[in-house]
């Protein structure tokens, strides 16, 4: 039997603050927030998960590495560093992975240098092209932390820190790696809204998943980090799944079929059943596509008690991150000791009439004790689909 693994240590920065305390009360509290509208990244005032604590610098990083991308990240970092550093004493920088996920990348320093360009003829002299390769944030880490073993960053849209984590374990089960810090981050920008605004897909107003009136959804910004071994902690990654089912560039299989296998695999990974499922983090998008194909495949494979949210609304789509950040807020949900509360989906309650009904999460519901196993999709474009069943170890 292959060894267990355990979601030892987090750290995270979202719109809802940072670290796992501010985080938590912001997520569990009576009222929505975190996205807010903003004039920044469109040429409209947008609903957004903007980020607007202090980042940790990047100024330590040589330039082809500095990004706000991997501010995000190393303020992630910073909230574990004393346990990474351990790890590192204790196996060996050689047998220390990164494993991450992202999608923008440094985009936004590109973005920003072709304005200035335009307005000045020049690229700005801190400007490096490089800042926007995919592998920065593992070549960020790296450097930062003197890790010698496994080192990659996945890029498939909005499933990539995900799958990053579904990486990781597989790193710590095959024996390549003792420790992986593994997660994800992604940073919000205008060529961003502008792609996904190209397509019809963005809400002005703050998003409404599974509603009649939901319009699209918010872009929003995190990093979301894990220290994961095979040594017991307070949250096991139990199973996960993932599935592609190349159905169309950007539109989901209206049937779910990907969605359903992702989900069934992470269930049967970790040995369970699906009634064993105490709550699940939908990708939740409010988009009319992707909710329609979620509630579809939900419902087939989970039924229609099992208590449901998506946290777009608090949090905004981050992308790349988004996997790993809903995977953290997972890791919160499980570790809420004292009252075992659920995240809240909030909405304007207006169902739509064409969607399979799901039981979701009214604001302020607790269990009395935190849930045994919950679930959270992540659900990309070309149809790459990750499951991720997080276990309260």
């Amino acid at each position: 039997m292959s060894p267990p693994v355990f979601l030892n240590h987090l750290g995270l920065v979202c719109a809802l603050g940072v670290g796992r305390t501010e985080v938590a009360e912001a997520l569990f509290g009576g009222k929505p927030t975190g996205v807010a509208p903003s004039p920044d990244f469109a040429d409209r005032t947008l609903h957004v998960g903007h980020v607007t604590a202090p980042l940790v610098t990047t100024d330590a990083l040589p330039v082809p590495l500095r990004s706000r991308n991997n501010a995000l990240l190393l303020t992630a970092l910073e909230q574990l560093r004393p346990q990474v550093d351990d790890a590192l004493r204790r196996h060996g920088p050689e047998r220390v992975a990164v494993v991450l996920g992202t999608s923008t990348s440094g985009i936004g320093e590109s973005e920003a240098a072709i304005v200035a360009r335009a307005a000045t003829g020049q690229l700005p002299e801190h400007f490096d092209v490089r800042q926007q390769e995919l592998g920065s944030p593992a070549l960020a880490l790296n450097h930062v932390l003197g890790t010698l073993g496994p080192s990659f960053v996945i890029s498939t849209a909005c499933s990539s820190s995900a799958k990053a984590l579904a990486t990781a374990a597989r790193l710590l089960r095959t024996g390549m790696a003792d420790a992986v810090i593994t997660g994800g981050a992604d940073a919000l920008c205008r060529f961003t809204v502008a792609g996904f605004s190209s397509l019809d897909s963005v809400s002005d107003a703050r998003c409404n998943p599974m509603s009649v009136h939901r319009r699209g959804i918010n872009i929003g910004e995190a990093s979301a980090l894990f220290l994961m071994t095979r040594e017991p902690g307070p949250v096991r990654l139990a199973g996960w799944g993932e599935s592609s089912d190349a159905h169309h560039l950007s539109a989901p299989e209206p049937g779910g079929r990907g969605a359903i296998i992702a989900m069934r695999t992470a269930v049967e990974r970790a040995g369970i059943t699906a009634g064993d499922v105490g709550y699940v983090n939908l990708h939740g998008t409010a988009t009319p596509q992707n909710d329609a194909m979620e509630s579809r495949a939900v419902q087939a494979l989970l039924g229609d008690h099992v208590p449901c949210s998506s946290t777009k609304p608090l949090t905004g789509h981050t992308l790349g991150a988004a996997g790993a950040l809903e995977a953290a807020l997972c890791w919160l949900t499980l570790t809420d000791d004292a009252r075992g509360r659920l995240p809240p989906h909030w909405w304007d309650g207006e169902a739509d009439p064409s969607l399979p009904a799901l039981s979701l999460v009214k604001p302020g519901t607790a269990l009395g004790k935190p849930p045994r196993y919950v679930l959270s999709n992540s659900f990309a474009f070309g149809g790459s689909n990750a499951a991720l069943l997080l276990g309260r170890a």
